[in-house]
């Protein structure tokens, strides 16, 4: 997780305008302004938290803390601030919260919504001592003013907070819209059908999320900052912006939210073209909502002896090797998964990994460091059962005892097509992209399988160790994910180098909406 400044506010001296002196408001020259807010990114999660504090008092409030706060705390510090308040602005489902660790460990008045209805009131906001907040509602940290606004849509106990500094203007400042109102975009409101299995809600939230925009669009001036609470990579929109911040009256002219919609038309496009949410979204609902774990201090993980990886894997453990793809399918340890320790490493492991088992990581030349990374992102979303971890010792004792590693084969696209056009048993391609990718064209007789949807529809897939299998993605390296988990289940996967985006490079046939084109 990284701190990111976002908005300081000293006061500055005397500023020249082409008519003269720029005139200020209230602050005397060379006095300071205490609003400080910090922005803090997880760009695994594309997840955006916030650290508000008033400079004048010592007072900070943090929101939609993430399980790392450490991060929160060090920063306060660090700017002479104490946390005295932890807020969300909603049950999320993307990863588990950390407002209740830090609040118990700062000793901070914790405010959780208390909208929604009697389905969405969390669980444990009385034995933790909440102030619960309603619409209309209003805090102050110091000089640092907050208006709780109800904003439903993305989900049914959503709030925004509105700040400001009353320290200089009687006007706010901007608003933290968590997953209501973000860059370019608005808060899904379909997760708690397609996450939570709670059925026949899309429409009705969606009804509730045009109802938002339209009473906040009218009810604050242009000139507002949004500050949301994920940014581009985020599953909780379809098309989030990149840009960390923005203003309302920016979002009026460029969201698509904000085109003249009437209700039904919004519903339909709000619901249109939604990516697939993960399968954890489930969990972090419920563990959010009913009482997230404390993470406490970080357990201290043992490198295992070498000998011991063989026996892991015969007992069905989980092994996941964080190499890059490349080193993955150069030489590999069978049954292992092949997740890289990267940008999307947090995503691929919420999808596929199960959160009731011990989980062992295997690396060749990462430092201990680099493990404890793993494990942070991993720990973001309750993947806490980390037993261990495997070195490349363990690779060694492998190899010697097995007469060497296995590889992932690559195949060209000019060979896939010359057998899919010449073998009296072409290959079988299976392609893990995702539906709206699979919708722009896909190679003809691809079996289509997201990647995240791939273990639990693998046993009925019918795939023996006698057929051949070629898995294709957009790149090739989410693929290779895919080949590890089915190599690991005795299916000889290969993995198509270059993927779609190769295909369609060389020219190869291209089925689109059942009619076949050339790239």
């Amino acid at each position: 997780m990284k701190m990111q400044g976002l908005v300081w506010a000293p006061a500055i001296g005397q500023l020249s305008g082409p008519r003269g002196p720029l005139r200020r408001s209230r602050a005397p020259r060379w006095s300071f302004r205490p609003l400080l807010i910090r922005r803090f990114y997880h760009d695994g999660l594309a997840q955006a938290s916030y650290l508000v504090g008033c400079q004048r008092t010592g007072e900070a409030l943090v929101i939609d803390p993430n399980r790392d706060i450490d991060g929160y705390l060090a920063a306060a510090t660090k700017h002479g601030l104490r946390v005295s308040h932890v807020t969300e602005t909603h049950i999320h489902a993307d990863y588990l919260s950390g407002s209740r660790e830090l609040a118990a460990h700062a000793g901070a008045r914790l405010l959780l919504s208390a909208e929604g209805g009697s389905d969405w009131q969390y669980g444990y906001a009385a034995q933790a001592g909440a102030m619960l907040l309603r619409d209309g509602d209003a805090f102050d940290v110091g000089s640092v003013h907050f208006d709780v606004v109800h904003t439903p849509g993305h989900t049914p106990e959503h709030l925004t907070f509105v700040v400001t500094d009353t320290a200089t203007a009687s006007h706010p400042i901007g608003a933290f819209t968590g997953d209501f109102l973000f860059v370019g975009d608005v808060g899904r409101p379909d997760l708690l059908e397609r996450a939570a299995a709670i059925a026949g809600t899309m429409r009705s939230s969606a009804a509730q999320l045009f109802g938002s925009l339209q009473r906040f669009a009218k009810r604050y001036p242009d000139h507002l900052q949004i500050w949301p609470g994920h940014g581009a990579g985020s599953a909780c929109g379809k098309a989030l912006g990149a840009v960390p911040q923005s203003t309302l009256g920016y979002e009026k002219l460029v969201n698509w939210a904000f085109a003249g919609h009437d209700e039904a038309t919004f519903i339909e496009s709000v619901l249109e073209g939604q990516p697939d949410p993960p399968v954890y979204f489930a969990t972090m609902k419920r563990l959010n909502r009913d009482g997230p774990p404390s993470l406490g201090a970080a357990p201290r993980l043992s490198r295992q002896p070498a000998a011991t990886l063989d026996s892991v894997l015969a007992q069905g453990g989980v092994v996941v090797d964080v190499r890059p793809h490349a080193e993955y399918s150069a030489g590999n340890v069978p049954g292992t998964l092949n997740i890289p320790l990267a940008r999307s490493f947090v995503t691929w492991a919420g999808w596929l990994l199960p959160f009731d088992v011990d989980i062992y990581l295997l690396a060749r030349d990462y430092s201990d460091e680099r493990i404890r990374a793993a494990c942070a992102e991993l720990s973001m979303i309750g993947l806490d059962r980390v037993a261990g971890w495997f070195g490349a010792d363990a690779m060694s004792d492998w190899e010697r005892q097995h007469g060497g590693l296995d590889t992932v084969p690559q195949v060209t696209t000019m060979e896939l097509a010359e057998r899919m056009a010449t073998d009296a048993l072409p290959p079988r391609v299976l392609d893990v992209r995702a539906d709206d990718e699979r919708s722009g064209g896909h190679i003809p007789g691809a079996l289509h399988i997201p990647l995240g949807r791939l273990r639990e529809r693998l046993p009925s897939l019918g795939l023996t160790g006698s057929e051949s299998v070629v898995v294709q993605c957009q790149g090739g390296s989410r693929s290779v994910i895919a080949a590890s988990l089915l190599r690991g289940r005795g299916i000889p996967a290969a993995n198509l180098h270059g993927g779609m985006t190769e295909w369609v490079r060389e020219g190869h046939r291209v089925v689109q909406d059942e009619a076949i084109t050339t790239g």
